[in-house]
């Protein structure tokens, strides 16, 4: 019964996808002026994806080879592996990794492929009317949305069901093999979104750099040779980037919550057979949350319409709303069914997990959005300079971390206490699962959410560079600042989600080494080794984030480099802007080539390093705890800690990146739209000296929101991937 119910769910999920993208793109594609300007946008996306999942695709390889040379013939074997043939085991883990690699490969893809269909014919859209652009690219989005979610549901319970049926192992031990799964989802996504926030900062700083500061011209002014640049990065960034980021963010935490799963069961065994509970419900447990999840996100999708008055965010909030909603009847149904008399309190932790999430949306907003003190602040800091602006952006997201850790720290303490008043032994740690899950109750409309974003962006870019009618880019204007807010607002979800997942998958490393027959019931940070296990966990997120963000500025470099040269030629006027003559024709291979080649060449150093130090850390500390005479700390004890000190300040470090970077931005929208004054009631526009500065400050926040900070999201659960595949490798 339970398989039946997520095959039959992502069915749904797949043919409501196939809906969608039909229904888009039988839309009209616009005008011949659009459709150049669209076909050098696909032309680019694709070619630096292609590239791009190339260079993955070896890496992938190289890392799967070594799990299976590590598992097969240098670890020893343990009574308590999973599959007692080494070679058999290793082999099941390099499987499940390549096959999670594949999946978040082809989620990325899909993203891209979608988003740079659908922003045409968003574009032609607002020809028509506001409504029509706002359905097209929610849609357009949504399809992408569900596809992804489908794909890392059927992929897990795929991989669970073709072990079972073999009879590879006990049942309660298949998480372990197919955690995997998970490591390789992990890893795909960590490359994909750091190529592509280099790809996409790279090309938007050097676009702004010159065009708005130096030159004069508008944001996506057809004679700018990075605005094409700036275009493909939205899709191969935020659209590839992202659905690689959910699909890894899904697998992972639902790994994670099956071998949480398997321990309570044995835990509870009598208890749950005396109440009519079967082993595979409690272990597709989470599977089957998700899959209530997205049918409710379907009707989500369906309810989102708005006439030409309304603001079409609350559109979308409208459809969010009814989105959890349902998926909290769906938390009901799936409780009631599979957990039978302790339903009650997980059916709490679930809902805990609802209310984190729009917690974090409004959170997020209020720290992002022009409307409200922390953006105004940073406004009024650019009055004099962009140092003062970004003093202050900096103070902004400082403080914006704060209120973000007080809801994680409330939802995992109310979750671990409702699962251990639960009624069932060693059940906290499951009420913290099942929390996490909530909050990805709702996943395949946030994504929508997310795509809704550069799509619109770049149906607005569309609008500008086929010199479209004023009227039309107001509603493209519309849109795309909605979209804004709907990327920062989705950022700080899937910081909060990782939030959850951060404490949910080190539970889930420590249940792991318990049921290899190592069991860790504490991490002692008094052990010198421990302690310097936490303090490298935490350099390597400092480390990280400015290899990422040093990473935009090298590639951006070259890109300014480009534009001048092109510009050079032309006569500067007595305010300093360029006068253009008739005949100038950018350039804009030269800039994608240019962006393509450093996206790629600086996103191996980053990714590599966040694979390579748990590992090192872990074998390590294994040596020198076996050359001590088992005296001190055990490698995989040392691992903890670096796993817990690097996850905490992954989140907060991801918190202050993410909403500075969303600060700033909206701090210079807020000039441009005419309606910023200062103390004396002057009205402060675009090219003004406030204007200037707010500039500088978002261009320093580019990298912060959109390479670094959504970078770490995937590194919190990378961390905890890497260590549940490799956990037997530090016992």
């Amino acid at each position: 019964m339970e398989l039946s119910l997520i095959f039959g769910a992502s069915a749904v999920g797949v043919a409501f996808a196939m809906f969608l993208t039909r229904q888009v793109l039988s839309k009209s594609n616009g005008t011949s002026e659009m459709q150049k300007v669209s076909d050098a946008i696909k032309e680019g996306a694709e070619a630096f994806l292609s590239r791009q999942n190339r260079t993955i695709l070896y890496l992938a390889i190289a890392t799967a080879t070594l799990i299976f040379i590590l598992y097969a013939f240098v670890r020893a074997a343990n009574e308590h592996d999973p599959v007692t043939n080494p070679i058999q085991l290793g082999l099941w883990i390099m499987l499940s990794f390549l096959l999670g690699a594949a999946c978040s490969v082809i989620s990325g893809y899909i993203g891209m492929w979608i988003a740079i269909r659908t922003n045409i014919r968003t574009a032609a859209g607002a020809l028509t009317s506001l409504n029509e652009a706002l359905v097209i690219a929610l849609r357009g989005g949504a399809a992408t949305g569900f596809l992804v979610v489908t794909l890392c549901i059927l992929g897990i319970i795929g991989l669970f069901a073709v072990i079972n049926a073999l009879g590879v192992t006990s049942v309660e031990k298949i998480p372990l093999l197919i955690a995997g799964f998970g490591f390789g989802a992990s890893f795909v996504a960590l490359f994909a979104q750091l190529g592509g926030g280099i790809y996409t900062k790279a090309a938007d700083v050097g676009a702004d750099l010159v065009g708005k500061v130096e030159a004069g011209i508008p944001e996506d002014d057809p004679r700018n040779p990075a605005v094409i640049a700036d275009l493909v990065g939205d899709n191969v960034g935020d659209c590839a980037g992202r659905g690689a980021d959910i699909f890894e963010s899904m697998a992972a935490e639902n790994i994670g919550a099956m071998i949480i799963a398997s321990a309570l069961y044995m835990a509870n065994q009598s208890a749950f057979e005396s109440a009519g509970v079967s082993i595979l419900g409690v272990l597709l447990f989470p599977l089957i949350v998700n899959a209530f999840g997205m049918i409710a996100s379907l009707v989500g999708v369906l309810v989102v319409k708005t006439d030409g008055n309304e603001n079409p965010m609350n559109a979308l909030n409208r459809g969010y709303y009814v989105a959890t909603a349902l998926a909290a009847a769906g938390f009901f149904i799936a409780c009631k069914w599979i957990l039978a008399d302790y339903w009650v309190n997980f059916f709490l932790c679930g809902i805990v997990g609802l209310i984190t999430a729009q917690i974090f949306v409004y959170l997020t907003q209020y720290y992002t959005e022009y409307a409200y003190r922390p953006v105004k602040s940073i406004a009024n800091a650019s009055l004099t300079g962009p140092a003062t602006n970004v003093i202050g952006g900096i103070a902004v997201g400082l403080e914006s971390a704060a209120l973000p850790i007080l809801t994680i720290s409330g939802a995992i303490i109310t979750a671990y206490y409702l699962g251990q008043t639960s009624g069932l032994q060693n059940a906290g740690l499951f009420g913290t699962a099942v929390a996490t899950l909530g909050m990805l109750g709702t996943a395949a409309y946030i994504l929508a959410m997310d795509n809704f974003g550069p799509i619109t962006d770049n149906a607005g870019g569309i609008v500008e560079m086929s010199e479209q009618p004023e009227s039309v880019r107001e509603k493209t204007d519309k849109l795309d600042a909605m979209g804004n807010t709907t990327k920062a607002l989705t950022k700080g979800y899937a910081v909060g989600s990782a939030g959850l997942a951060a404490f949910l998958l080190f539970s889930a490393y420590i249940d792991e080494l318990r049921n290899y027959g190592s069991p860790l019931e504490s991490v002692d940070l008094s052990k010198p080794e421990v302690f310097i296990g936490g303090m490298l966990g935490a350099m390597l997120v400092f480390l990280f984030s400015s290899f990422a963000i040093r990473a935009v500025g090298a590639a951006a470099q070259s890109v300014i480099g480009e534009v001048r040269r092109q510009f050079a030629p032309l006569k500067r006027l007595a305010n300093g802007d360029i006068e253009f003559t008739k005949g100038f024709k950018p350039d804009y291979r030269s800039c994608v080539d240019i962006v393509t080649a450093a996206a790629l060449r600086e996103m191996i150093l980053p990714g590599a390093l966040v694979v390579v130090m748990p590992v090192a850390v872990g074998v390590l500390f294994k040596a020198i705890y076996t050359a001590n005479g088992s005296v001190g700390a055990k490698g995989s004890e040392v691992v903890a800690g670096l796993l817990m000190v690097g996850t905490i300040a992954g989140i907060l470090m991801a918190l202050f990146l993410n909403n500075t970077g969303g600060a700033w931005d909206n701090a210079k929208k807020f000039v441009e739209s005419g309606n910023f004054k200062d103390e004396k009631g002057v009205v402060h526009r675009k090219k003004s000296d406030a204007h200037k500065a707010a500039v500088v400050g978002d261009t320093v926040g580019d990298p912060f929101k959109d390479t670094a900070g959504p970078s770490l999201h995937v590194l919190i659960k990378l961390l905890s991937t890497i260590t549940l595949v490799l956990a037997p490798l530090f016992i």
